[in-house]
């Protein structure tokens, strides 16, 4: 391992020993261009074969490869403590069910000595589908699989379009993380869109360049509807916390935190969201248009996730009798979303036998 690197690579894994092989081995066989680099595997706590499978690939790796080992466990935890073992000045982050393509790293750097003043890059992530994924799962659903294909245009990425990034695909400068601070344990799960949010809120931007390329595995339980339906309700607390509905303008530009009209703390427009996406829901289901009815069914589970956050933080005890009130008739909604969604995939599943 060299004492510099141009570009420093971070992978943090939690006991998936199986998948982490191919990633770093899709790393290790890069077109560098003469680019120093180097891989950091951060072991975040993990208990199966992870050191093992690491310290059998570091002869093989020219001293490329480097073995963290993070107790504190958590996406957060595992990327912030590749960001202080890591040695260059740009710092790039996939996943151990990723494998990038072989001039991932040259691209990342060329990127960056193209457009010098950008804070970070973000490429494609495509799918690598391990069965053939449902007919439901059209490109409108790519979301919660951390797929991204923006076209084959260069597209900055600010304030004024603000086009999540995942860390599946993401390279920053290190010096951002010295000025503004790592990735929060508070938002681990989606701590890469907080990240970018504060980016972007403290007026830097970043580049898509989408010859900067990496193929996700999609995993056979990640093409459930139920899976799909989990992730939009978690996704909703945390933009909830981060209040970014409230900052998203008509145009979906970002901008400061808009004074509205708000019942319990919740803007108006949140409310008018969700009563129109009900209606959408119900009239795609009519008319018996699946992707198009999961795709409504799926804001609301996110818009109700986004709603039950705010509740609970503005819950206080004179609230308390009419807070339980609302928690129930969430509580009814949902149940009802789920007996509809397991009347879809019966449906689905006899037309796929038929």
């Amino acid at each position: 391992m060299g004492t510099t690197s141009d570009v420093s690579v971070v992978i943090s894994t939690y006991n998936r020993c199986a998948l982490l092989e191919g990633a770093v081995k899709s790393l290790l066989r890069q077109d560098s261009e003469g680019i120093t680099y180097e891989v950091i595997v951060v072991d975040n706590n993990s208990t199966d074969r992870t050191r093992e499978v690491v310290d059998r690939l570091v002869p093989a790796s020219d001293g490329n490869l480097k073995y963290v080992f993070e107790a504190k466990q958590g996406a957060s935890y595992g990327r912030n403590a590749g960001i202080e073992n890591a040695l260059g000045p740009i710092v790039a982050f996939t996943d151990d069910d990723v494998r990038v393509s072989h001039n991932w790293i040259a691209n990342i750097k060329r990127a960056f000595d193209v457009y010098r003043d950008a804070d970070f890059v973000g490429g494609r992530i495509l799918p690598d589908w391990n069965t053939r994924p449902p007919a439901w799962l059209t490109r409108d659903h790519w979301w919660p699989l951390a797929l991204v294909d923006l076209g084959e245009r260069v597209q900055r990425v600010d304030a004024g379009n603000p086009m999540c990034l995942p860390t599946a695909n993401a390279s920053f400068r290190k010096e951002v993380f010295s000025q503004l601070g790592g990735f929060s344990p508070e938002f681990s799960g989606r701590e890469d869109h907080e990240m970018l949010l504060r980016l972007w809120l403290a007026g830097r931007h970043g580049i898509y360049a989408p010859g900067i390329i990496a193929t996700a595995l999609v995993q056979p339980e990640r093409m459930t509807k139920s899976y799909h339906r989990r992730w939009n309700m978690i996704t909703g607390k945390f933009n909830s916390l981060m209040r970014l509905n409230e900052m998203m303008g008509p145009d979906g530009r970002l901008v400061a935190e808009q004074s509205s009209p708000r019942l319990f703390g919740i803007p108006a427009n949140i409310y008018r969201a969700l009563l129109t996406e009900s209606v959408r829901w119900t009239l795609a289901s009519v008319r018996r248009q699946e992707s198009m009815s999961l795709q409504h069914q799926n804001h609301i589970w996110y818009l109700m996730g986004y709603i039950r956050t705010r509740y609970a933080e503005n819950a206080g005890p004179a609230r308390s009798h009419l807070l339980d009130a609302i928690r129930f008739a969430t509580d009814i909604m949902q149940k009802k979303l789920n007996i509809s969604s397991k009347k879809g995939e019966t449906l689905g599943a006899e037309r796929e036998q038929s």
